[in-house]
C-alpha cells in the first residue's frame, strides 16, 4: 500500500438504506461501493463493480457532504473490493466527521483504514489473508453449494472468539440451500443465518 493520502477513489454507487445482512441486519446506513476487484465470484451480484476505471473518482469531502445530507451514523465501505484501494485517509476523514465506519472485504488484500466493524465475507475465488482473519468482528461465508460449509468452518476456526459466524444462501441458489443452512446451524449453533433482506423489501 501507498504511504500517499487517497483523497478520491472510484465509486460505482453511494446511498442510503438498510443494512441488509449480517449482525447490523435492520440498521440504517449509508453505503459507498468502490469500484475495483479482482476476486472474481460466479454468482457476484454487482459485476459492473469489477472495473474500478468505470467508475468517477469521488472525494473523500463529496461523500462526507452526501453522507451528511442525512441522518446516517454508519458509513459502509464495500465494493468490489475496497482493499485494493487505500482507505487510511478516507476512514479518518469520516471518523473527524463524527461517522462509524463499517467494511465488507474479501479479505484478499492487506487492512487499511481504522474500522468500527469488519466483515470478512471469505472468497474461494481469491482466499483472504491470514492476517486479516484474527481482525474480524464478524465472519459471513455465503453458501453456494454443499462444500461451502468446510470452507466456513476453515476460517471460523481462525477468527476471534468474539467474532460473530453467518451462513448465507447465495441468493439465485436460496431455495435449494436454505434448508441445508437451517440444518446446519441446528447441528452447530455457533452459526447464525443471514438472509438479504434487502432484497425481500426492495431497496438497494
Amino acid at each position: 500500500m501507498s504511504n500517499d493520502i487517497v483523497d478520491k477513489l472510484p465509486v460505482m454507487e453511494h446511498f442510503y438504506t438498510l443494512q441488509g445482512e449480517g449482525y447490523h441486519q435492520g440498521r440504517a446506513a449509508y453505503f459507498i461501493r468502490l469500484g475495483g476487484c479482482d476476486v472474481g465470484c460466479v454468482w457476484c451480484d454487482v459485476k459492473d463493480s469489477w472495473d474500478g476505471g468505470k467508475h468517477p473518482l469521488l472525494s473523500i469531502d463529496h461523500l462526507i457532504s452526501e453522507v451528511k445530507k442525512t441522518a446516517a451514523e454508519i458509513v459502509v465501505i464495500t465494493g468490489g473490493e475496497p482493499l485494493m484501494h487505500s482507505l487510511d485517509h478516507l476512514t479518518q476523514q469520516f471518523k473527524q466527521a463524527g461517522l462509524k465506519t463499517h467494511i465488507e472485504t474479501s479479505g484478499a488484500y492487506p487492512l487499511s483504514g481504522t474500522w468500527d466493524w469488519i466483515c470478512v465475507s471469505p472468497k474461494k475465488f481469491k482466499a483472504p489473508l491470514p492476517e486479516i482473519l484474527p481482525l474480524a468482528n464478524e465472519l459471513k461465508t455465503v453458501v453456494f453449494n454443499k462444500s461451502d460449509f468446510d470452507w466456513a468452518e476453515k476460517y471460523a476456526s481462525v477468527v476471534a472468539a468474539s467474532c460473530k459466524l453467518y451462513l448465507q444462501p447465495e441468493w439465485d441458489n436460496a431455495a435449494k440451500m436454505t434448508p441445508l443452512i437451517i440444518d446446519y446451524i441446528k447441528l452447530h449453533p455457533r452459526w447464525e443465518l443471514s438472509l438479504q433482506i434487502h432484497k425481500y423489501i426492495n431497496v438497494p
